[in-house]
């Protein structure tokens, strides 16, 4: 496998993607396409997200436009471990047509507008990915209603702080989020001044008397209807503009308490533009799987893109995107298996999680069953190494591979973190090419996309967008500058119309050093990100500067690059490392893969029940043995090799508040979650 990457990158074409307007290695560079100037938008005139979907529904008013999967009925489902599931038994896809959509857009717009709902103010959304998500968002545009997105994972305190902060009157949710996390009582009520109304989608009963009198409670359904009366329906209003602030993000808090982002219409317009080009042949045949949090630029970029185009967008959810998802009935179809997507946008943790399946299913089958697939694997990217696709594998190898996505898959986007080089060919050669693209909430998810070519070339992101540029910016701490052999290195700067506004309300206190405005007029943000050009023009991302550690002995330590090492070991579902300055070496905290790491207790002679064998002092002497086994073969040096580990036995989800929806690593929770290990781990007494 090695061998064919080294022939791969030998082999590939050095055409220019993008250059340096300077003539210097920091730049700035931009795609050869644009040098003369960024782009600011994907449709002449069309400078609004009002504007943009309107133009859709001009052109493809009664083609299918939002799909939701019909809930049948409930199950529980006894496990293996005696513990019970609940699973669901789904229909087939119920659609709405871009009329429709449109039609439902404008009665509750006229609803919203009813319970007093005024242009300028901000309006908050806490609600999952799903159909009644992007009505609002389209109401909210067309109304000129700044949309304040939260995260559906996060906690009632950063919920609550989001809404204080924003003073939005109006919150829209669903039955699910009212039940779990806004279950308050009056003696109990989030401290949230200013709330005045409720909207929540969903057929779920809401019992009225849980909640405060001060709060008025209304379904969707109810808010719809009132907009649809000729008193409320006829009134004018007046459209936004592109320099209209269209929503309010707030990032997902990794490094502490979240932040709302500013985006202009027009920031999200040029984004967008700059995206779409680089999405080969995106059109109204094409069918989009939506399942990642709205409330993450990617998706919410990903969905109004494709929406523009004419495409299908299906919802669906993590627990039901495959036949194999947690909440499916054995036997059942998972959503990828009814809707056959064309397109699937997807964050390296998922994409890991289908690696490592397929590689689980690969150990269980037979020696000359696994050396066929290993055959038919590296003839395919040999053929992928040049270029080429080969149907002939597709059918004999590859074709039971693909139906785990339904079979249909033409383009994935990966994006919200690095995609590991291991995991991208292996996405390449089994299923389709992979773009990976790098961006920020505060550049409207805009930086680089790579090219969709069969062509893998692994560990880059691709040249600058047609609306942004990149600028490299020394980092002499960290030992990264642009004089740097064989190819200049800093911390990335993206500057363009894609560039937000800033944070909302922090003025003043420091966090919107990272934005500003050049002599010439333009908008740049600080990354915190480090990356080096190659002579293509293309980036790489190298480093974080958060991530980089100093340990007691003067050497620094990539957090990120050490974890992606270990992360491809079968044997580890996920990674933490930490470091403390005041120590000489490394600890980590994994959670195993249940099945690598019972198969392992075996080989041991370790039988206990799942809690107990993650406590096992054995269980952490056999892992970190693997550990140290992949350090070495990943050329990681000594003070690179984490020297003692703690098992975990729950895996790390947005539920559980160690990750971000983007499964990102929360460094602070985890260090709070583990922090007497850290001190047992140290030789703390």
């Amino acid at each position: 496998m090695l061998v064919c990457v080294c022939f791969v990158q030998v082999m590939l074409p050095q055409c220019e993607r993008a250059r340096s307007l300077s003539g210097r290695p920091e730049g700035p560079y931009r795609a050869v396409e644009r040098a003369d100037a960024l782009v600011t938008q994907d449709f002449e005139g069309v400078d609004t997200l009002d504007k943009l979907f309107v133009h859709a529904v001009k052109r493809f008013s009664q083609a299918s436009c939002l799909g939701t999967r019909e809930v049948l009925s409930e199950e529980e489902e006894k496990q293996p471990n005696g513990k019970i599931f609940k699973k669901l038994v789904l229909g087939d896809y119920s659609w709405m047509t871009y009329e429709e959509v449109s039609q439902a857009v404008e009665s509750f717009g006229s609803g919203l507008a009813a319970l007093g709902q005024q242009p300028h103010n901000t309006i908050a959304i806490f609600c999952e990915t799903r159909a009644e998500w992007m009505i609002t968002a389209q109401a909210c545009f067309r109304r000129n209603f700044p949309l304040v997105t939260m995260y559906a994972t996060l906690g009632e305190d950063a919920v609550a702080y989001g809404l204080n902060q924003c003073g939005a009157t109006h919150l829209i949710t669903s039955t699910e989020l009212l039940r779990t996390k806004l279950k308050v009582h009056k003696a109990t009520d989030i401290a949230v001044s200013g709330l005045q109304h409720v909207i929540y989608a969903g057929s779920d009963e809401v019992c009225h008397a849980d909640y405060p009198q001060s709060l008025a409670m209304h379904s969707m359904q109810e808010v719809m209807e009132l907009g649809t009366k000729p008193e409320n329906l006829s009134k004018e209003y007046k459209r936004p503009t592109a320099s209209d602030l269209a929503v309010v993000m707030y990032t997902s808090g990794s490094t502490g308490k979240p932040k709302g982002v500013k985006m202009q219409h027009s920031n999200l317009i040029a984004g967008m533009a700059g995206q779409c080009e680089r999405i080969p042949g995106l059109g109204s045949q094409d069918t989009y799987i939506a399942y990642l949090p709205l409330a993450h630029v990617l998706e919410l970029t990903a969905e109004i893109s494709c929406v523009s185009y004419g495409c299908r967008l299906g919802y669906s959810s993590p627990h039901t995107l495959t036949d194999q998802s947690s909440k499916i009935k054995s036997g059942g179809k998972g959503d990828c298996s009814v809707l056959k997507p064309t397109l699937i946008a997807a964050v390296p943790e998922i994409m890991d999680r289908i690696c490592k399946n397929v590689n689980g299913k690969l150990r269980e089958m037979s020696v000359i069953q696994r050396t066929l697939f290993k055959v038919g694997y590296n003839y395919k990217l040999q053929k992928v190494s040049q270029g080429a696709d080969s149907p002939v594998c597709n059918m004999l190898f590859f074709k039971r591979v693909n139906l785990l996505l339904g079979g249909c898959v033409r383009l994935m986007l990966s994006g919200g973190a690095p995609l590991s080089a291991s995991t991208q060919r292996f996405m390449n050669v089994c299923f389709c090419p992979v773009a990976v693209g790098y961006g920020l909430t505060e550049t409207c998810g805009a930086g680089t996309i790579s090219e969709c070519y069969w062509i893998p070339v692994t560990g880059r992101v691709g040249a600058p967008l047609i609306c942004s540029e990149i600028k490299l910016r020394d980092w002499p701490e960290g030992g990264y500058t642009s004089q740097d052999k064989p190819h200049p290195r800093g911390e990335i700067l993206i500057g363009g119309p894609n560039v937000a506004m800033g944070y909302y309300e922090s003025e003043g206190e420091g966090e919107n050093d990272n934005f500003w405005v050049d002599e010439a007029g333009q908008r740049w943000f600080c990354t915190g990100d480090v990356g080096e050009v190659h002579p293509d023009g293309c980036l790489q991302i190298v480093d974080r500067k958060k991530d980089l550690v100093k340990l007691q002995a003067g050497e620094y330590v990539s957090l990120g690059k050490v974890e992606a090492a270990l992360k491809n070991s079968p044997l580890i579902d996920n990674i933490c490392v930490y470091a403390s300055s005041d120590q000489n070496y490394l600890i980590s905290f994994v959670v195993p893969n249940q099945k690598q790491l019972t198969e392992l207790a075996k080989k041991n002679g370790v039988e206990e029940e799942w809690e107990e064998l993650c406590n096992h002092t054995k269980m952490e002497e056999e892992v970190l043995k693997v550990i140290k086994e992949i350090a070495v073969t990943s050329k990681l040096e000594r003070f690179e090799v984490p020297q003692r580990i703690r098992l975990s036995s729950e895996a790390w989800t947005p539920e559980t508040g160690l990750v971000t929806d983007a499964f990102k690593l929360k460094r602070k929770e985890l260090k709070n979650h583990y922090i007497k290990d850290i001190e047992r781990l140290y030789g703390a007494q």
